[in-house]
């Protein structure tokens, strides 16, 4: 029996500290193939316990394994790998952009590179991705145009946002990919009342929101989750757990719930987790849950198990939080190895044509960022002109602004 005396303030603490010795022992995982796929129509409350449990598709043979597996032609993972092969790729020069002053900010994907890339390829054109800082992979793996992307990583003369966003917050209407926000998990709600309005409209266009683990700790995501439930809304709820917020593990936002998924089940939503580094699956159950909102079913929530092997961002420094070699004792592996074996498995990829993509895709990264690159950096070349701050902002300029724009004599 409790002790009813003193009481005693919790707080949570992870399983190591830097300096100590990497544990995932907590780490539940079974076996591939072994969680069923349910009907698309389902009865949330008959599915509860997939809120605790991890969809694989990948077994450690390189297999494709039980009921989430086929979806995808060796053709359509071939490209799949090549998206994800771009988008570390990319990371890596611009991370080195960075570091050489050429622009003031990034933030890396590094071992997270499957949840965006294979949730890309369950949408349909016209649904509205809103996303945090870390899902470029839904513009790689729609064609959005790398330099595009470097320019905005610059601020440019060529920025198509007009040096008006941090670098990486990326916008494209056109690729269904809603302006990121600074803020974190104000876009969540968001993403609900815009699925919501698509629905009063008599659309067929559904939304995507996504969020970290530790942002789930706002307040918006619980707002969130109280709409997306109370009115079917046609949305598709992602968190993306890495384990890490900036320099707090998981257990601090997760509070008791035991897993991310589980925050659904209050709600009638139905919740699922899927291994993050499982292409395969990652698509699967984007499949799964796309398909309910599109057919009237109502928002699904997506926990994604996977690990930030770098740190949270150019302004970070891991090392002071958790253990050096942690990332390399993450049990479920590295997406772009773990695809790359199953193709490898299929006949259709090898080593050899492996180094070969890696080479041919470097080359094509390096070739975009000195295109970016003669249009300016940070600090040298060409730059929005001041006139722009003062464009876009009202359908129609008001009269304080265009005193002001006469002011500053743009």
């Amino acid at each position: 029996m409790a002790d009813a005396g003193m009481l005693r303030f919790h707080v949570p603490e992870p399983e190591v500290r830097p300096g100590g010795t990497p544990d995932f022992s907590n780490v539940t995982i079974p076996k591939a193939g072994s969680v069923p796929r349910p009907e698309i129509d389902v009865d949330p409350r008959t599915i509860r316990d997939m809120a605790f449990s991890i969809i694989r598709v990948l077994n450690r043979a390189g297999e494709a394994v039980g009921p989430w597996a086929g979806l995808l032609s060796d053709q359509e993972l071939l490209e799949g790998l090549r998206h994800m092969m771009t988008l570390r790729t990319f990371d890596a020069r611009m991370q080195m952009a960075q570091r050489q002053g050429k622009t003031s900010f990034y933030m890396q994907h590094l071992g997270e590179e499957a949840v965006s890339c294979a949730f890309r390829k369950a949408l349909q054109p016209g649904d509205m991705n809103f996303p945090t800082y870390r899902q470029a992979g839904l513009l790689i793996a729609d064609g959005y145009p790398m330099v595009s992307m470097m320019n905005q990583i610059y601020s440019n003369e060529a920025d198509p946002l007009k040096g008006r966003q941090l670098p990486v917050m990326y916008s494209s209407k056109e690729h269904g990919f809603f302006s990121i926000s600074g803020n974190l998990a104000t876009q969540y709600i968001q993403a609900v009342g815009w699925a919501m309005a698509s629905a009063i409209s008599n659309d067929s266009r559904i939304a995507a929101a996504w969020i970290g683990d530790g942002s789930t700790a706002e307040s918006d995501f619980h707002a969130a989750l109280v709409f997306a439930s109370t009115y079917k809304a046609p949305v598709v709820l992602n968190v993306v757990n890495n384990q890490w917020a900036i320099s707090t593990f998981q257990g601090i936002a997760r509070g008791g719930s035991g897993t991310f998924a589980a925050r659904g089940l209050g709600f009638g939503i139905p919740s699922l987790r899927v291994d993050g580094n499982d292409y395969l699956a990652v698509h699967a159950v984007a499949k799964w849950a796309v398909e309910r909102a599109r057919r009237n079913l109502g928002p699904t929530l997506v926990e994604y198990v996977t690990y930030r092997v770098g740190a949270h961002s150019t302004s970070d420094d891991p090392s002071a939080y958790r253990p050096k070699a942690e990332s390399d004792a993450w049990p479920l592996g590295d997406p772009v190895i773990r695809l790359k074996n199953h193709l490898i498995h299929n006949g259709v990829w090898s080593e050899d044509r492996h180094t070969q993509a890696e080479a041919e895709i470097l080359e094509t990264v390096i070739a975009a960022q000195k295109e970016a690159e003669s249009h300016g950096t940070l600090h040298a070349g060409g730059k929005p002109s001041t006139r722009d701050m003062f464009e876009g902002v009202y359908a129609e300029m008001p009269p304080h602004l265009r005193r002001q724009r006469q002011q500053a004599g743009v």
